[in-house]
């Protein structure tokens, strides 16, 4: 699928003060690929600095969320459910997690999988009982970085 060119992953993610690990790419390395992968960059470090703000804000005004068994829809929901979270359960928590999909729906439409969890400010990593697997739709938009349309995570169980 040709795209419209995403951008350049490393002025996305400056832009938005976040650190580029070019190890997360994996074998992702296309530019719009990569472009569309900052997504999931941005939202690993909304994690990490426990932002729900940041976090909701990477998400367009009508994004979706299913957290767990909890369907979020809109900005407003998500940033609410996750100041809740980052204030109480998910306080310090983070997430992990790496690429195993990029796949280009139309030339504004990427869908994404991945793999991770949420690490636990008690544990030192993820833990196998945590690992889920993602489904994430983001879209290119012209006048700013990559969005994320819809964000859906399945428990992995082996």
């Amino acid at each position: 699928m040709a795209t419209n060119g995403w951008g350049d992953a490393s002025a996305i993610l400056a832009e938005a003060g976040v650190p580029e690990d070019a190890s997360y790419y994996r074998q992702f390395t296309a530019p719009d690929e990569k472009a569309a992968l900052t997504v999931a960059m941005r939202i690993q470090a909304a994690w990490a600095a426990n932002d729900a703000n940041i976090f909701a804000g990477i998400f367009t005004a009508d994004g979706s969320l299913l957290m767990r068994d909890t369907q979020l829809v809109g900005r407003e929901e998500i940033r609410s459910y996750m100041a809740e979270g980052f204030a109480g359960r998910l306080r310090n928590a983070r997430v992990k997690g790496w690429p195993i999909a990029v796949r280009f729906l139309t030339g504004d439409v990427a869908m994404v999988v991945t793999e991770g969890g949420i690490v636990l400010p008690h544990d030192a990593d993820l833990l196998p009982g945590n690992l889920i697997r993602a489904t994430w739709i983001i879209v290119r938009r012209p006048d700013g970085p990559p969005c994320l349309v819809s964000h859906h995570s399945s428990p992995v169980k082996g």
